[in-house]
């Protein structure tokens, strides 16, 4: 069910999927990251951070913690749904996802392979591989907003326009399609990093996105060793494949 929805929509939602419990083993390690990261990052924040990442690979962090993060990241929690849509999967980062020092500030419409791709290579991409982020919601928040089916379609005119800020078009400005999925504390969203989207800020917006991926050549340059765990806290780890 859940990969016919996703292939279909390219985002699949489970309400209610983790615990008090679950989510209360990792928080104190993702308000430590977080509290280092502004004190580190406070110009880069206050301008328009909303977004850090890299959190296994993170200095502040102890190997207990980390390990902590790694059972989280590979639990049969999240893979069985991960699963359902890649088969065998690989994780390549973390993201930690938080509101903006300024109130107002814009949120944005984009795909993220924009940042790295040119347009014709951003039009091939829609054949895959697929990148997937998992946000799990550690509070209740607005959610995201998300264009249905554009992991696998182009944009349409107006989409095209907004998100890349041509012919006077923002891109913060909303679009016919746009389809809003809130969040509540606990939720899994998966989506593919390939669809047009944006965060919605506001509330009290905390949320861990771990990154998985389709197997394939082409992403392996964009995973980093030191986000992975040592093969002293793979023997530790149930679905350590993951991580290989």
């Amino acid at each position: 069910m859940k990969n016919t929805f996703f292939a279909e929509h390219g985002y699949y939602h489970v309400k209610g999927l983790y615990t008090e419990s679950e989510l209360s083993k990792v928080r104190p390690i993702l308000d430590k990251f977080h509290h280092h990261w502004l004190q580190e990052n406070q110009g880069f924040y206050q301008s328009k951070g909303i977004i850090s990442s890299g959190l296994t690979g993170a200095a502040c962090l102890s190997t207990e913690e980390k390990c902590t993060l790694f059972e989280f990241i590979c639990a049969d929690t999240l893979l069985e749904q991960v699963k359902g849509i890649v088969a065998v999967p690989q994780f390549m980062n973390t993201q930690l996802f938080f509101n903006p020092y300024n109130p107002k500030q814009a949120n944005y419409w984009h795909r993220d392979m924009q940042y790295h791709l040119e347009l014709e290579a951003q039009k091939a991409a829609l054949c895959g591989p697929e990148v997937l982020h998992c946000r799990v919601a550690f509070e209740d928040e607005l959610g995201i907003e998300l264009i249905p089916a554009s992991h696998k379609n182009w944009d349409s005119d107006e989409e095209l326009a907004v998100r890349l800020e041509q012919q006077g078009a923002r891109n913060s400005d909303s679009l016919t399609r746009g389809k809003r999925v809130e969040l509540k504390k606990g939720d899994l969203l998966i989506f593919s990093a390939n669809m047009i989207h944006r965060g919605l800020y506001g509330m009290n917006r905390f949320a861990l996105d771990i990154i998985y991926f389709e197997r394939h050549p082409s992403l392996n340059e964009f995973v980093q060793t030191g986000f992975l765990p040592t093969a002293e806290q793979k023997q530790q780890l149930k679905n350590a494949m993951v991580f290989e």
